[in-house]
């Protein structure tokens, strides 16, 4: 496993402050989002959580009002199992932040079900997210990896944890190593709200783009131990299909060696 995760290239970019991060994430977005509506018609994106829910508002500005928001596709790497309207889940936070304020359609935005995220049944509502990916790849929506079969998602914008946990994969926790399915559930996270779902690893490394953005001085050790392959920390094994960048600010940043 570590050796082949070597042998894939980790980008990097170092911004002065989290604002500039923000603005490059927006701009990396939009172009892509403008390369695979004129390839194929459809964008389709996954987010996750926490800072980078308010780092899309970046896209709100008018150099970006040529985006085509119809034709974007949006789904979540992880999810808290928690009520749709419940402060904690990743969709209202989004919604509130950043969806409610751009004409995506409704129909292309991807929550996980309503109903198990009232009653709190992870496992339910993993099945459920992964049936509807599977409906979308046989619909042509989601394009598949040309050797595994599993959906090929155009840009995932993820973010890491001080303790170098992505998406809901953390260490130490069996999800890192699920290989068969492409969404699991998690009942103890350690990061509260116990009860998530997420993307296995074998589907957020399938995507085409994935950028990592990270800030923050709390951040620096595990940026420190993921660029030297501590393959321990999930966020270390993130690759791509064709790019796995980091977007770092300098406080993230800090405690890398300067020949990185």
């Amino acid at each position: 496993m570590a050796a082949a995760l070597a042998n894939k290239k980790r980008e990097k970019i170092v911004f002065p402050t989290e604002n500039d991060v923000a603005k490059a994430m927006a701009k990396y977005t939009f172009n892509l989002s403008k390369k695979f509506c004129k390839e194929r018609g459809y964008f389709t994106i996954v987010l996750s959580g926490g800072d980078l829910v308010l780092w899309l508002k970046q896209l709100l500005v008018p150099e970006y009002a040529e985006t085509e928001w119809s034709k974007w596709h949006v789904f979540w790497v992880d999810e808290r199992v928690v009520p749709l309207d419940d402060k904690d889940s990743n969709y209202k936070q989004t919604l509130d932040s950043f969806l409610s304020k751009v004409p995506i359609p409704t129909s292309n935005i991807y929550a996980i079900d309503q109903d198990c995220a009232a009653l709190g049944d992870a496992k339910g509502a993993a099945i459920l997210y992964e049936e509807g990916i599977k409906k979308l790849v046989n619909q042509n929506i989601i394009r598949t990896y040309k050797s595994s079969g599993f959906p090929q998602f155009d840009l995932q914008l993820l973010g890491m944890g001080p303790d170098g946990h992505m998406a809901s994969l953390f260490p130490g926790h069996y999800q890192i190593n699920e290989k068969a399915n492409l969404v699991t559930y998690i009942t103890n996270s350690p990061k509260l709200p116990p009860k998530r779902i997420t993307f296995t690893l074998p589907v957020i490394n399938c995507a085409s783009y994935n950028l990592m953005a990270v800030c923050g001085e709390a951040q620096a050790d595990a940026v420190a131990k993921v660029f030297k392959d501590d393959f321990n920390l999930p966020s270390a094994r993130l690759t791509a299909d064709t790019q796995a960048i980091w977007y770092l600010d300098k406080a993230a940043a800090s405690k890398l060696p300067e020949c990185l």
